[in-house]
């Protein structure tokens, strides 16, 4: 079953919103933050009980509080300030559309964006994102739950190279590249050289190149940007897609 049907006035205001937030992104600087947010929004799915996903239910209050959404509240903020510009487009689509406009002004993969998603006032419970004190038994847990294979764990930890940790939110401080308003693979070379001054390395990024199936796909995308583009695309687009109801 395909894509929903949406109209071409829907259609064309995904188009401008994606480039009015792109330009917004650009002058804010908070192209890792919209990223968070979106992966945040999706990466609550359950592929067994087909609950959570990319459906915008992160924007109430009650799942907003979970400990791992904390900082989240401005860019929710500003989708709302969208959301009153562009009316007919849905908290979704929205928060995914952020994501991807960050990505195309930081110099990430252009992402085709397929709309339709639809907004659900029922939140799901806490602790279902990634705790980054863990490790690849952990990480396996929460993204095998979703329906994510353990290549696209690796390729969807790759958007660290965007922005840094802040303490106060989750007890780390400090980005994992030296460039984190640019995307590119330096998040994979970073891992493979080691430990640097000034740099994060969580435990769940040690857990990349620490566990055995998951450290050839960062050698990988080491040493292949444009592989790493490729398959990141891909993943992406699944993720924004979680519990997307076709």
């Amino acid at each position: 079953m395909g894509p929903p049907t949406v109209d071409q006035a829907y259609s064309d205001a995904v188009e401008a919103a994606r480039a009015d937030l792109g330009a917004f992104i650009k002058e804010k600087n908070c192209a890792p933050i919209m990223v968070r947010l979106g992966w945040h929004d999706a990466g609550t799915y359950c592929a067994k009980s087909k609950t959570g996903g990319a459906n915008g239910s992160i924007r109430h209050t009650e799942e907003n509080s979970h400990g791992a959404n904390m900082g989240l509240t401005i860019a929710l903020k500003w989708i709302e300030e969208f959301k009153a510009k562009y009316p007919i487009l849905s908290y979704a689509d929205l928060i995914q559309l952020g994501g991807y406009a960050a990505l195309d002004v930081t110099g990430g993969p252009k992402i085709e964006f397929t709309p339709g998603r639809q907004d659900c006032d029922k939140c799901t419970e806490d602790g279902r994102l990634p705790d980054a004190t863990k490790g690849p038994d952990h990480l396996r847990d929460v993204f095998h739950r979703m329906g994510i294979t353990d290549q696209e764990i690796v390729l969807l930890s790759g958007a660290h190279t965007l922005g840094r940790c802040h303490k106060e939110r989750s007890g780390f401080e400090g980005p994992w590249t030296t460039k984190p308003l640019v995307f590119d693979n330096s998040y994979f070379t970073e891992l493979l050289t080691g430990e640097k001054e000034g740099l994060l390395q969580l435990p769940t990024d040690k857990a990349l190149i620490e566990d055995p199936v998951f450290k050839p796909w960062v050698e990988l995308y080491a040493k292949d940007q444009d592989k790493f583009f490729e398959d990141y695309a891909r993943a992406h687009k699944k993720l924004s897609e979680l519990g997307f109801v076709y």
